[in-house]
C-alpha cells in the first residue's frame, strides 16, 4: 500500500461532524468513510474487520508472537473539523519543497515567515490544500498510518503481540469514545494518531467543558422602548465583558487555558452564546467555570427579569492522571521514535483526542503525531516523508512491545 495514495483517497471522502445532527455518527458522509475503510481492511486480510451500528470501525491483527502479553490498539477518528469546508478536496503535491512560498488559490499562502516549521521541510513532499478548504490531515493522515503499518505487519510477519485497529466517529464534536466499545476491543493500553508535526508524543491534555448561554429579552417598539425594552444582545455582550479578556485562545499558549466565545446568534428578544472552557490544571479550569456561573448570577440579579440562563457541560479531562502510572507505553513508543531517528518532543495537548475520554473509560491512551500542521483551516498541510516515519515508528512500537 502506498500512504500517499490511501491518504488521497481517504481525504476524497467528506466526513465533517456535526454537533447539532443528534444523530450518531453526527454525519452521514463518516458512514460511507467507515464501509469503505472496512473493505480496505479485508483487502489487506483482517478478516474481523467491521463496521457497527454508531460508525466504529473495528478490526484486528493476529499475534505472531504467542508469548506476548499485551494486546495494543491503534486509534485515529475519521471525522474532520465541521467549521471549515470539507467538501470536494482538492489537494496540491508540492515535490521536493524549495522554501519559499506556496500559493493556495487567489488569496491564501503557506510562508515560512508565517508558519516556521516549513524551514525545516526543505526537500520534502508536501501535501497541501487548494485554499478553499481545509485538507483533513486531521486525522486521515493518522488513518493512513495505521492501515499502511497494518499491511505490512500483516506481510512481513515479525513478532508482535496480538493488535487491534479502530477507527472513531465523531472526535471533533467531543464523541468520539461516546460508544467506543472498550470491552469489546479487548486491549490494555492503546495509541491515538491524530495530529502534530512529527516527534510530538502526548499524554496530557486540556481539561474541557462547554457552556452555553441563553439571554431573554424583551422587543418593544423602538420609538416607545424608554424603560421597557430589555435587549438580549446588549445583555450578551454585558456577559462576554465579564469573561478575562487575556484568557483567549489568541493570547494564550502550552499551558495556558483559555474561554473561547466559538459561537453566537441573537435578536433583541433572545440570544445564544457557546463557549468553550479549556484548561490543564483542574483547578483552573473549575475556576474558569465558576466564573461563568458567578457572570450569570451577576446579571440575573442586575435585571429583574433574570434574562440569563447558564448550561455547562464537562466534556473531556486530562488523561495524564491515568498515564502517568503506565508511562512504559510512553516510553517503548519514544524508543521507537529513537530508532528512526526522531527525537521525542512531549508537550501538552492544547486539545483533546479520543485518548483523553478512553483513558477515563480504562483504556490509558497516549497521542502520537501524525505529521500534519495547521489543523482546522484552509491552509493545513502534511508532509509526506514524515507520514512514512510515523508508519515505520508505529511498526517498531509493536514489535516492541511485550
Amino acid at each position: 500500500m502506498d500512504i500517499k495514495e490511501v491518504f488521497l483517497d481517504l481525504v476524497s471522502y467528506p466526513t465533517a461532524s456535526d454537533e447539532k445532527s443528534g444523530s450518531t455518527p453526527s454525519t452521514s458522509g463518516q458512514k460511507v468513510l467507515g464501509a469503505h475503510i472496512v473493505e480496505l481492511m479485508k483487502k489487506m486480510g483482517i478478516e474481523d474487520a467491521h463496521m457497527d451500528e454508531f460508525g466504529y470501525v473495528y478490526g484486528s491483527i493476529p499475534a505472531t508472537d504467542a508469548s506476548r502479553k499485551n494486546t495494543v490498539g491503534l486509534i485515529a477518528h475519521m471525522d474532520t473539523y465541521g467549521g471549515v469546508s470539507g467538501e470536494n478536496i482538492h489537494p496540491q503535491i508540492i515535490e521536493n519543497y524549495d522554501g519559499g512560498v506556496i500559493i493556495l488559490g487567489e488569496k491564501l499562502s503557506l510562508s515560512p515567515k508565517d508558519f516556521p516549521h516549513l524551514a525545516g521541510q526543505m526537500g520534502k513532499t508536501l501535501i497541501t490544500t487548494d485554499g478553499t478548504t481545509l485538507l483533513g490531515g486531521d486525522d486521515k493522515a493518522g488513518i493512513a498510518e495505521i492501515l499502511c503499518a497494518a499491511w505490512e505487519l500483516l506481510r512481513e510477519k515479525k513478532p508482535h503481540g496480538p493488535i487491534k485497529l479502530a477507527f472513531t466517529p465523531d472526535e471533533e464534536i467531543g464523541d468520539g469514545a461516546s460508544h467506543f466499545n472498550v470491552e469489546a476491543f479487548g486491549c490494555d493500553f492503546a495509541y491515538t494518531v491524530d495530529g502534530g508535526a512529527l516527534g510530538e508524543l502526548e499524554y496530557e491534555n486540556f481539561n474541557a467543558a462547554s457552556a452555553k448561554v441563553q439571554v431573554e429579552g424583551r422587543s418593544i417598539h423602538t420609538g416607545s422602548a424608554k424603560g421597557k425594552m430589555l435587549n438580549s444582545m446588549t445583555v450578551a455582550l454585558e456577559f462576554c465583558s465579564l469573561m478575562p479578556k487575556a484568557e483567549v485562545p489568541e493570547h494564550t499558549e502550552g499551558y495556558e487555558g483559555f474561554i473561547h466565545l466559538d459561537e453566537m446568534e441573537g435578536t433583541v428578544e433572545s440570544t445564544t452564546l457557546q463557549f468553550i472552557i479549556r484548561d490543564h490544571d483542574k483547578e483552573l479550569f473549575e475556576e474558569k467555570k465558576q466564573l461563568m456561573r458567578d457572570a450569570a448570577a451577576f446579571l440575573n440579579a442586575k435585571y429583574p427579569s433574570k434574562p440569563v440562563s447558564l448550561s455547562l457541560k464537562d466534556t473531556y479531562y486530562n488523561m495524564k492522571e491515568k498515564i502517568l502510572p503506565r508511562m512504559e507505553i510512553v516510553k517503548v513508543m519514544e524508543e521507537a521514535m529513537l530508532e528512526h531517528g526522531v527525537t521525542p518532543v512531549t508537550i501538552p495537548i492544547r486539545g483533546g483526542t479520543d485518548g483523553a475520554r478512553l483513558s477515563y473509560l480504562g483504556l490509558p491512551c497516549p497521542n502520537l503525531c501524525t505529521g500534519g500542521c495547521n489543523a482546522h483551516g484552509k491552509q493545513e498541510y502534511v508532509v509526506l516523508e514524515d507520514m512514512v516515519k510515523i508508519k515505520d515508528i508505529l511498526k517498531t512500537a509493536m514489535e516492541k512491545i511485550l
